[in-house]
């Protein structure tokens, strides 16, 4: 696996974007989630705000015509394009062949649905992406539980997804999306994205998000299960309006056990949701009556 080096990739402009799309009969869909960005600049700044090394290995979900990948070839060792389209993956490699022949060689195109991604090899240590926006958070989560390797990564989503994920507790926009990606990473906001850079222009507002893979939560030092941590999130926020003494009596067997288990915590009964972090879904996890 060779090294970055300073060979750069010609970028895909909007009459570049065109003529490919063009060229292989491709049409942008809404069922695919779809928006392929035009904008050199965007991707430029895309890849900048990765903070990608020279040996990291990144994959990319989504490629579309390629106008990220091209940018990503020369900032790291290996790409592993991962694309659900069979139109648009077989047309990848000839696109980095022409727009970045010294480069080619570092990108490996899979054919697959992103929610079926298992190993890659070489292993991949980010994540960087024009995420399929009907999908984004199912496939980040996914990425992140499947492919341990992975240390960060900067993923476009809308906005009001971008601050989903990004958000604490306590904030109004807090919810399950937030919660389990904290199980894996520290995430934050890294920049709005124009609507005016992609085609066809989405009628959404678009987003970066960058995060950092973290260790996750334990409970009383001991590891607790992901699954069960996930399924306790589920059920506290199916109803986040109510206190969790009674939104977790389905989940405890009865509010008496939830209260219980909750105390057994170090949580408040009547606290909602919204309040707890990661770590407290993590340690209540643990107390769950058996």
């Amino acid at each position: 696996m060779s090294a970055p080096d300073p060979v750069t990739s010609r970028l895909l402009g909007p009459a570049e974007v065109r003529a490919l799309a063009e060229r292989f009969g491709i049409r942008p869909t809404k069922k695919l989630g779809q928006n392929f960005v035009h904008d050199p600049n965007t991707v430029r700044r895309i890849v900048r705000a990765a903070d990608l090394a020279a040996a990291d290995v990144v994959v990319e979900v989504g490629p579309g015509l390629g106008s990220l990948t091209l940018a990503l070839l020369p900032a790291a060792a290996h790409v592993h394009a991962v694309e659900i389209d069979p139109a648009l993956a077989a047309a990848l490699p000839g696109t980095a062949a022409e727009f970045a022949p010294a480069l080619a060689d570092r990108l490996t195109v899979t054919n697959v649905d992103a929610m079926r991604v298992g190993t890659l090899d070489p292993a991949p240590t980010a994540v960087v992406a024009n995420l399929p926006y009907n999908v984004g958070v199912p496939v980040l989560l996914h990425l992140l539980a499947a492919l341990p390797s992975l240390r960060k990564g900067l993923v476009m989503v809308q906005q009001e997804v971008v601050d989903r994920l990004a958000a604490g507790p306590g904030s109004k926009v807090y919810g399950v999306p937030s919660a389990k990606l904290a199980w894996f990473a520290d995430a934050r906001r890294a920049g709005p994205v124009p609507r005016a850079v992609f085609w066809p222009v989405p009628n959404v507002d678009s987003g970066l998000l960058a995060f950092t893979r973290r260790d996750p939560p334990r409970c009383d030092g001991a590891e607790i299960d992901r699954a069960e941590v996930f399924a306790l999130v589920d059920a506290a926020f199916a109803q986040r309006r109510k206190a969790l003494r009674p939104a977790l009596a389905g989940w405890a067997g009865s509010a008496a056990a939830a209260e219980q288990a909750l105390r057994a915590a170090g949580i408040d009964p009547m606290a909602r949701a919204e309040t707890l972090g990661i770590e407290d879904f993590a340690r209540l996890a643990g107390h769950r009556p058996r």
